[in-house]
């Protein structure tokens, strides 16, 4: 990213692949009038943050909505993988565009992922090694604190399921959300809540790896949040800087929305 430059002025001129139509179309099209854009850069659509940033989108839906705030994001993958990620997370395909190449993210200056190359191996080879190593904390600083955070539970992070909720996550027998009371009750995070999540996402990607994956050769590529006000003046940011990071809080991912100081902030 040039230095000095507003991240809103890369995205008010970036042209991408629409999802719900499939034409090429600039991303912050019909954001003008709305008092806040909420832009999400992310990974590769079939990653964990991908699906779990949506996840959490949905889960708060209605405040977002009531906040009057319009949210674009952009993915990696194809329009295919762009219509597989929508169905499965409930995300509209009129805000999300594809990137197949990541070339907005290497605009924006987000981190591009551990990029050690072994030269026997090609690029989607690498790739997948240089994955492997950032799932083990390589290159990836907070991933094994958070992946051990959903096995363990989190007393300063919401309930995650429902009781009444029926929970498919194979190869996981379903089961209704009131197992996890068994765990040390309700109205937090309980252990092992998160991971089932995790779990089921993982099952929805390797379930249609290559819908997701058209190609791998961006597997590590991280993400960026970017908040701002009708004028598009910058109001927050977050670089992801490894895998299961795309939140300040990963506890309540969506914290710097949801605060009372935030919203008058851009309303005003």
């Amino acid at each position: 990213m040039t230095d000095g430059m507003n991240p809103y002025t890369i995205l008010k001129q970036t042209q991408r692949e629409r999802v719900s139509d499939g034409n090429q179309s600039f991303i912050l099209n019909g954001c003008d009038t709305d008092c806040r854009l909420l832009v999400l850069v992310l990974p590769q659509l079939g990653d964990f943050d991908s699906l779990e940033y949506a996840w959490w989108l949905q889960r708060y839906a209605e405040q977002l909505q009531d906040a009057k705030l319009t949210i674009r994001a952009v993915g990696i993958g194809d329009r295919a993988s762009g219509e597989q990620f929508c169905a499965y997370t409930g995300f509209s395909p009129n805000g999300l565009f594809v990137d197949p190449t990541a070339e907005l993210h290497q605009q924006l200056g987000l981190y591009a992922g551990l990029s050690l190359k072994v030269p026997a191996l090609s690029s989607t080879q690498n790739a997948w090694l240089n994955l492997m190593l950032m799932c083990a904390g390589v290159g990836s600083p907070g991933t094994l604190a958070e992946v051990f955070r959903g096995y363990r539970g989190d007393r300063s992070a919401p309930q995650l399921i429902a009781d009444d909720e029926v929970v498919k996550a194979a190869p996981l027998p379903a089961f209704q959300g009131s197992f996890f009371n068994l765990a040390g009750g309700k109205g937090f995070q309980r252990p092992f809540e998160l991971a089932t999540l995790r779990l089921r996402n993982m099952a929805e990607v390797l379930g249609h790896w290559k819908t997701y994956v058209p190609n791998a050769t961006y597997l590590t590529q991280r993400g960026g949040t970017f908040l701002f006000n009708r004028n598009g003046d910058l109001l927050y940011e977050h670089r992801d800087q490894g895998i299961l990071g795309f939140a300040t809080n990963m506890s309540e991912p969506l914290s710097f929305l949801l605060t009372e100081s935030v919203f008058n902030n851009i309303q005003n």
